[in-house]
């Protein structure tokens, strides 16, 4: 008797805080088989599996062996077609940054259904989190989300200088080894060195760590710091009003505990 092929599901395990999955992604990794997560996900979450799910780690770090795109496509076809109910948990947002689509399409090609959970990503999460709005009304009113890590052996797909003033915030994913070259191109094409900018480190996570500096002096205050990866910069006014939001929602959180004594 044949095995009925089983499904995957692409699931955003969210910024980094296990808290920030989803309630269907929290549901539906309750009842996976199989369970292929990447680097960035928090293993907390993996406690939300069954005890006997298979749990395969398959995360991609920058300077670390780590499985090719080809072979974690492989083991999601493989792991499906035994019948098992798999699921590929990735930080953030399946389709931000994540390959997401590359793995739908290879799923696709293999004839094994799937579905996406869409996660939080980082990209808004983590600067909310340290109040930072990536949008604001008459600060910026437009936000461009751009990966700083176009891949190896790959052309860059950000064209920084026509970015430079495009755009209000500008938050940059897997751009910490480049950010010198990456400020160094805004700036000339016309980003003021003095524009605010933050560098954030392990962002909702216990090891969450972030500078604020100008954009000229942003990655020798970063280096400081000893800022490392996975780290999200953010550029923009909206930088600017961390002080202020931040104070705002300390005082808020601060009555809320108080309300409840």
């Amino acid at each position: 008797m044949a095995v009925k092929t089983g499904i995957v599901y692409l699931i955003g395990a969210g910024p980094g805080d296990p808290e920030l999955i989803t309630l269907k992604g929290a549901a539906i990794l309750k009842k996976a088989q199989v369970v292929v997560y990447d680097a960035l996900v928090q293993e907390s979450l993996l406690k939300l599996a069954p005890p006997d799910a298979k749990l395969l780690y398959m995360g991609k770090r920058a300077g670390r062996m780590c499985p090719s795109q080809e072979e974690i496509n492989r083991t999601l076809i493989e792991q499906a077609l035994a019948g098992n109910t798999v699921v590929r948990l990735k930080g953030g947002d399946p389709f931000v940054f994540g390959r997401g689509g590359e793995e739908v399409m290879a799923l696709g090609e293999a004839g094994v259904p799937c579905e996406v959970v869409p996660g939080v990503t980082s990209g808004v999460a983590v600067p909310g989190s340290l109040g930072i709005p990536v949008t604001h009304r008459g600060v910026s009113g437009s936000v461009a989300f751009v990966t700083g890590h176009p891949g190896s052996g790959l052309e860059d797909p950000v064209d920084w200088e026509k970015l430079s003033t495009a755009v209000g915030t500008i938050v940059i994913y897997m751009g910490l080894t480049r950010l010198p070259e990456i400020a160094e191109r805004l700036i000339s094409a016309g980003r003021p060195g003095n524009t605010p900018a933050a560098v954030i480190s392990h962002g909702t996570s216990h090891g969450q760590r972030q500078v604020i500096a100008p954009l000229s002096e942003l990655f020798s205050a970063a280096s400081a710091a000893g800022l490392d990866t996975p780290a999200l910069i953010v550029i923009g006014e909206v930088v600017g009003l961390r002080k202020e939001f931040k104070t705002l929602l300390s005082e808020y959180m601060a009555a809320e505990e108080k309300a409840k004594i």
